[in-house]
């Protein structure tokens, strides 16, 4: 027996039952302290996105306020290289209030200002998040009509019943509600019907190379009639090309979101007209 042999074994995480799945872990153990250290500091900033009329792609309809993170250098990291890691815990809970409250004081440092937030439906019963909402809303009365909180499908149906009584407690005080991501979850189409959304956001999988993909054209076109049948705006998401979004258009999507017409900047354009920073 070798002296390596002979030394005592590291325990093994079961759960760990590859190093792909160690890498995984790895990974997100960086993301969260990156992001709890960022939020210490309070180097979190929201960038903002426009959402535009298919009809006129010189208005947006209103913006998404993405949320940002800034890593000891200033670098600006985007959710999507940390939400997966933090959306269940507690860290993923203050990452929803930071956004909220940014947005909200968007909101009320510009009245014509319309500003989608996401949040999970975790937050629903995360007491600081409650009261960051209606503490915003209180402070101004016409926050509530110009604001939109984004849920993600995924979200929304870990709990239908909660999310069910939040939604129509708060589009009474004039919010609205938008299907994030709609078509990339698993929930069935009656989700639909029960949670009565507003907008629905048909998940840029589908929109990516529409005007050359017929599977996509099917299936959007599938999804815009739900849209349609239910009442609800629609949006598509990822559009990054004129063929795409000139489909879209014939195709009849009310509104359009990408990098088409504009990347996320947390300098918007209602604060720096003539210049912005891309985040």
């Amino acid at each position: 027996m070798s002296h390596r042999d002979s030394l005592p074994k590291e325990p093994v995480d079961p759960s760990l039952a590859s190093p792909l799945d160690h890498a995984v872990a790895l990974r997100d153990r960086e993301a969260v302290a990156l992001v709890r250290q960022a939020v210490d500091r309070g180097d979190v900033v929201l960038a903002f996105q426009p959402v535009v009329q298919s009809a006129r792609p010189d208005r947006p309809a209103f913006y998404e306020g993405l949320i940002r993170v800034l890593d000891d250098t200033g670098r600006i990291i985007p959710a999507r290289d940390f939400i997966g890691a933090v959306e269940t815990t507690g860290l993923g809970r203050k990452i929803d209030c930071l956004a909220l409250e940014m947005g909200l004081i968007a909101l009320g440092e510009d009245s014509g200002l319309r500003l989608a937030i996401n949040m999970s439906a975790r937050s629903i019963g995360y007491p600081d998040w409650m009261a960051v909402l209606h503490r915003g809303l209180a402070a101004d009365s016409t926050a509530a009509e110009r604001l939109i909180l984004e849920i993600t499908e995924s979200s929304a149906i870990l709990m239908p019943d909660l999310v069910q009584v939040f939604m129509k407690d708060l589009q009474q005080k004039g919010v609205s509600f938008a299907l994030d991501d709609f078509g990339a979850g698993y929930s069935s189409f009656r989700y639909l019907r029960e949670f009565y959304f507003d907008i629905l956001k048909i998940d840029g999988q589908f929109i990516r190379g529409i005007a050359d993909d017929p599977d996509n054209q099917v299936l959007t076109h599938a999804l815009l009639a739900l849209a349609q049948h239910f009442d609800m705006f629609s949006v598509a998401e990822s559009v990054e090309n004129a063929r795409d979004a000139e489909y879209l258009q014939r195709l009849g999507v009310d509104c359009m979101q990408g990098y088409y017409f504009g990347a996320p900047t947390i300098l918007p354009p209602w604060k720096t007209p003539t210049r912005a920073l891309r985040a």
